[in-house]
């Protein structure tokens, strides 16, 4: 039984044929290839395209290593492409592994030292020669936000697509996993999205699929790929990151507390430059805090949230299982999962406590930005009392504009509003909504 990504299958039939470069990019192991090389090929063969017009190479694997040169990558494809009166469709997986070839009829002593870069043949230069076949339709993956996503603006500007590819939404979970709705939510908060490791029997399985894949696929690709001497102070900033998920941070912050964990002096640079590699491997998405009235970001001060909780809670050994944190950071995920720009605000409210008039300031957990609106958005377990609602609202009820507040809680309840114009809505009907964009 597969496991449906209909989302993911729509964005790649939209933009089939587009002139572009399909740059599907993600975490390893969410199943971007399996999306590519399995889902969208069968729906492509059910709409009546030939077998023999799919050309397909995985660069992960050793027998494509001579691939990885991009010259004789493009040779390769160019001679599978050999009728110009059909169409290709080219599916390179792991296109990162390409490594770039210094062109040798070019010399050196006339190119100036910021052109340096032009001596060398790389993977874009490669795609986009594919890309400018009229008959061939170019879909690549790639892992390393860094090398692919980032560079669709520098390098390919207009001429690449990107797609980002997630761990299982809970609503792709819950419709292949068969069970009843709390059920299946109380295991994807436990076990998260990661295709492979939803097809695991047991939790045992799971769990140690889960682990293994931590640390022998993202840590040991970071250290390798950075040449880091060790992985000791990347492994203490991830468990320090992992048990603090949704707290407001700064690199200053996190190298005290990663000192700490390892009993040895670290720096803000050094945390700085980690924090990128764990965001570039897709291990942690990052929420700039945002202040409402003041209108400003806040520099340095972030919320950092794990991308899967099944990997952050197998990272943890399950430990750490404050169910708020982690439907805070379920909530985040599924609101940049819908396209969203998501920050995490701050009101400032002036009270009087104690007979004295005090500043103080208050969370808002989600500011989700669209092209026409602000939706604020607060995670709770319940309001379940008069003054846990009161809590729960209060900056929500101190945001003086007229966009949308919603308090997501924990369950199955229905959406309804109060006096105050604030709505309400179970954690389990905001993830199953899929047809509209939230409520």
């Amino acid at each position: 039984m597969d496991i449906l990504r209909n989302d993911y299958i729509k964005q790649l039939e939209a933009k089939s044929w587009n002139g572009k470069v399909k740059i599907i990019t993600g975490i390893r192991r969410c199943g971007k290839s399996y999306l590519l090389s399995h889902l969208y090929k069968q729906h492509l063969l059910q709409q009546g395209v030939e077998e023999d017009s799919f050309v397909e190479i995985d660069l992960e694997k050793d027998y494509n290593k001579a691939y990885r040169n991009p010259i004789t990558l493009y040779e390769y494809v160019m001679s599978l492409c050999n009728d110009k009166k059909r169409r290709y469709y080219v599916f390179i997986d792991e296109i990162q592994r390409c490594y770039k070839v210094k062109n040798t009829d070019t010399d050196e002593s006339l190119v100036p030292e910021e052109d340096r870069e032009l001596l060398y043949t790389t993977f874009y230069d490669i795609l986009n020669s594919l890309r400018g076949e009229e008959y061939i339709d170019v879909y690549v993956t790639g892992s390393n936000s860094k090398m692919l996503s980032t560079d669709v603006v520098t390098y390919f500007r207009d001429r690449g697509s990107e797609i980002k590819v997630y761990p299982l939404s809970f609503a792709e979970y819950y419709a292949f996993a068969g069970l009843e709705k709390v059920e299946a939510l109380d295991q994807y908060l436990n076990f998260g999205g990661m295709p492979l490791a939803v097809l695991e029997a047991d939790e045992i399985a799971k769990q140690k699929y889960l682990t293994d894949l931590h640390q022998n696929v993202y840590i040991k690709d970071i250290v390798e790929r950075y040449k880091l001497h060790d992985d000791v102070v990347i492994d203490a900033l991830t468990d320090t990151l992992y048990s603090a998920v949704g707290s407001l941070s700064n690199p200053h912050k996190l190298a005290n507390a990663v000192s700490t964990m390892m009993a040895q002096k670290t720096y803000d640079p050094t945390i700085k430059k980690y924090l990128s590699y764990l965001e570039d491997a897709y291990l942690f998405s990052a929420a700039q805090r945002y202040d409402v009235k003041g209108k400003r970001y806040f520099e340095n001060i972030k919320k950092y949230y794990a991308m899967d909780l099944g990997l952050r809670n197998a990272r943890l050994n399950f430990r750490q299982q404050e169910r708020s944190h982690l439907m805070e950071n379920m909530i985040y995920n599924e609101l940049i999962r819908r396209g969203y720009r998501v920050d995490v605000g701050v009101v400032e409210v002036e009270r009087v406590i104690d007979g004295k008039r005090q500043q103080a300031q208050y969370e808002i957990d989600f500011i989700v930005n669209t092209w026409n609106e602000k939706i604020y958005i607060q995670s709770a377990l319940h309001v379940d009392t008069p003054e846990k609602k009161a809590q729960e609202t209060f900056s929500l009820c101190h945001v003086r504009d007229s966009f949308r507040k919603i308090v997501i809680l924990d369950g199955i309840s229905r959406s309804w509003t109060d006096e105050n114009g604030v709505t309400y809505i179970g954690v389990i009907p905001f993830l199953l909504n899929t047809d509209k964009m939230l409520i």
